[in-house]
């Protein structure tokens, strides 16, 4: 019997924390970054998670991504799905490390038109694990995941996949219980950030035996907040671990960033993380230093930097955002679909100005369906481009043609790309200005290669959207933006 996943799990503390982010501590003014630092080759990965994995869904999902100009998708590879006896106790008798060996199901329907497309492929391998390769046999499948059964299934995935895969990542969010336990001792210190050392070097060493000799694979798919230390008699192993705790615990750094002398150098392709925010937006700044949000990525790169000094990482490791969102409403940490709108697009101009940021991402295309007890805990993921009943948000018609409106002085600062783009393209910038009613044209412009353009305005206006006519003629035009202040 095949393992299924429910319901992505998020960390308690995202809604702890609602009472606190209502203001933003940032101002808009940071997006005025230097043009020639940024990230201009980042990759835009999209995950429509389930809506692919349904075989009934998926004709509509891919048809929907190549109008949305989806390029790169990420896709959750979950090892109880495919491997025989999942549910067994006892590990059946076969050969791990043989492709023949696991019922691949869904996922050469998707990987397969994914090549068909010409789109890159981040597959990231993941929990939950077979019965038989955890330490204690017992539910949720998550326990201290067996290294050499890993290895062998990392070999297995490899061979079976090959050139369909652009970028390996292992482990979905491991510093958080829904995807592996422990995550503290009973010390209290964090438990998890060892485990997952083991299960990197040991992924690594299956894709290596598979005849990769030096795997493209991320490290980290870390969740954005968590705990340093905890009390366990109060609250249990159980809780989230901060991100940079865990990827101090994972190196073997202290607090100092110090290396133990045991523990060797790791040589991952780069570092992936999920930096989700709070409704306050996306310059909100956790209180914990150790926690990164989308307005907080310097903390990230400058621990990896300071890691990579200690001998810990290679230098100037890339930063890849593998999986972001906003939710929105009725999710108790969610947004107005205007709201989801603009911050989605403001992200991904914070990630694609930041240097060492390489990849950016969009989770979900569908919401989850709003459970029945929703006011009892977690409500799924609303962070779709549509409403789980397949209603366009505002977002739909914005992520094609994400725009950016920023106040600087008395003027204005617009920036913007055009995803469905093959080259450089024109596109036309509408702009309603005070006391009209209509909008009026702001400028006729072309992008750059990749689709990307910005301008400055000394045009008053009160809200400005944009107009792209594909070659085919479908046009796009996205919802009015107002401007960051």
């Amino acid at each position: 019997m095949t393992r299924k996943l429910g319901v992505r799990q998020r960390p308690r503390k995202w809604v702890k924390r609602l009472a606190s982010s209502l203001t933003a501590c940032v101002a808009f003014a940071a997006l005025a970054a230097t043009p020639a630092l940024a990230s201009h080759n980042q990759i835009d990965f999209f995950e429509a998670g389930q809506d692919l994995l349904n075989p009934a869904t998926r004709p509509r999902a891919f048809t929907q991504m190549q109008q949305l100009g989806v390029k790169a998708i990420r896709v959750e590879l979950y090892w109880a799905n495919v491997a025989p006896g999942a549910d067994d106790a006892v590990r059946p008798s076969f050969n791990a490390a043989d492709p023949a060996s696991y019922h691949w199901g869904e996922y050469d329907a998707i990987l397969g038109e994914a090549q068909r497309l010409g789109w890159q492929v981040l597959l990231t391998v993941t929990s939950p694990v077979p019965r038989w390769a955890t330490a204690n046999s017992q539910a949720p499948y998550l326990t201290r995941p067996d290294n050499l059964e890993f290895q062998e299934f990392m070999t297995a995935v490899a061979r079976h996949f090959g050139s369909q895969v652009s970028l390996y990542a292992i482990w979905n969010e491991p510093n958080q219980p829904g995807w592996l336990r422990p995550q503290f001792n009973s010390n209290g210190t964090p438990a998890s950030p060892r485990i997952y050392r083991g299960l990197f070097q040991a992924g690594y060493a299956g894709l290596q035996a598979a005849g990769i000799a030096r795997p493209k694979v991320l490290i980290g798919e870390t969740a954005p907040f968590g705990e340093t230390t905890v009390n366990t008699r109060k609250l249990g192993v159980e809780q989230d671990v901060a991100p940079l705790a865990f990827l101090r615990g994972m190196l073997c750094l202290n607090d100092h960033y110090q290396k133990s002398a045991t523990c060797s150098e790791l040589h991952p392709y780069g570092y992936s993380h999920h930096p989700y925010t709070l409704p306050a937006g996306p310059f909100y700044r956790p209180p914990d230093q150790d926690d990164v949000t989308i307005g907080t990525l310097p903390r990230l790169t400058d621990a990896l930097a300071r890691a990579a000094r200690a001998g810990a990482l290679p230098a100037r490791l890339p930063v890849y955002l593998t999986e972001f969102g906003f939710n929105t409403k009725p999710s108790q940490i969610g947004v107005s679909g205007a709201q989801q709108a603009q911050f989605d697009a403001i992200s991904e101009r914070l990630a694609w100005e930041d240097p060492d940021v390489a990849a950016f991402s969009q989770y979900q295309l569908q919401d989850d369906p709003i459970p029945a007890s929703r006011h009892k805990g977690f409500t799924g993921f609303q962070t779709g481009l549509e409403d789980a009943l397949g209603i366009p948000k505002p977002l739909f018609y914005s992520f094609p043609v994400p725009l950016t409106v920023t106040t600087i002085g008395r003027g204005y600062s617009l920036w913007g790309l055009v995803r469905p783009a093959d080259g450089s393209t024109e596109l036309t910038v509408l702009v309603r200005t005070p006391g009209a009613k209509r909008y009026r044209v702001l400028r006729t412009l072309r992008t750059d290669s990749r689709g990307y353009w910005s301008i400055h305005s000394s045009t008053p206006g009160v809200d400005w959207r944009v107009r792209w006519v594909s070659p085919t003629g479908h046009v796009y035009e996205g919802p009015p933006i107002g401007a960051y202040r």
